[in-house]
């Protein structure tokens, strides 16, 4: 484990990555930069959900290409996506950013050739909606790697990053994404052991808060310990929303399209998400 690093460098994105970020980075496992979207951007890509999420309600899907969607309510009672998988399948706002040159680029914190930003493996651009309402079903996230569903297949466990979007403040106020510096170093039984995963929401005393704004990028490694906390506000203060789009190496993962008038078969790994504490 690292040294406290609570006060962490932030960073403006150029044509190409810093020896000082990269080393933070590979030290630490995840690195944030400040300002990569402008407001116009957040705007188009919080309308571009919106839309999207219009069409999935009306579709009365509950799963895209198998993966589960968490459906809730925000403060005024309207049913939202809270975890919304495959999202750019559904808007070309979104579609677009995963092709922007700025977030391809982000491939290149990792070393290995096949290194691949993606929106059409694991669960493509996953749209997370946290708000902490009366019938919200996605409030908080318990301790995680997102390696784990490799470990979880007996599949070989590459590098993996997310590369995080924020569409809004992001801090204690509304809950906030908190990761264990270096852990992104340890061997299996670590990324096995050193947390129960989903159940285990307690604060840790070595972790850092991660506090963005909008139009901010934060990458995380894949086997790096990280959660997202419960906030102690309600309604439109604990809104929190985020997207995520994987960058992936190794053999591709590519699921396969559902045939006709179905949904697709839903990955054991998700089954986990039953144990999960979301809406608590």
């Amino acid at each position: 484990m690292t040294k406290s690093i609570k006060n962490y460098p932030k960073f403006k994105l150029g044509a190409t990555f810093t020896k000082e970020q990269l080393d933070f980075f590979n030290k630490n496992g995840f690195v944030h930069f400040t300002g990569v979207l402008s407001p116009t951007e957040v705007d188009e890509l919080i309308a571009g959900y919106e839309a999207a999420q219009e069409k999935l309600i009306k579709s009365k899907e509950k799963t895209v290409k198998g993966i589960p969607v968490i459906f809730g309510h925000d403060e005024n009672g309207k049913r939202i996506v809270q975890r919304f998988p495959y999202t750019s399948y559904y808007s070309e706002r979104i579609k677009q950013l995963v092709l922007d040159s700025r977030i391809q680029g982000f491939k290149h914190l990792l070393t290995e050739r096949s290194s691949r930003v993606t929106d059409s493996e694991r669960d493509g651009v996953v749209f997370n909606h946290y708000v902490n309402s009366k019938h919200s079903r996605f409030k908080q996230m318990g301790w995680h790697t997102d390696s784990i569903r490799e470990v979880f297949y007996a599949k070989k466990v590459f590098p993996t990053l997310n590369i995080g979007i924020y569409l809004d403040n992001s801090s204690a106020v509304n809950g906030g994404l908190r990761v264990l510096p270096a852990t992104h170093t340890q061997g299996l039984f670590g990324m096995l052991f050193t947390k129960m995963y989903y159940r285990n929401t307690k604060e840790d005393k070595n972790e850092v808060l991660v506090v963005a704004k909008p139009g901010d990028v934060v990458v995380h490694h894949g086997h790096i310990w990280h959660r997202v906390g419960h906030s102690e506000h309600t309604d439109s203060v604990s809104r929190r929303r985020v997207m995520y789009i994987p960058v992936l190496c190794g053999p591709k993962q590519k699921r396969k399209p559902p045939k006709e008038g179905k949904t697709g078969k839903t990955p054991i790994y998700h089954h986990l998400h039953a144990f999960a504490k979301f809406d608590q």
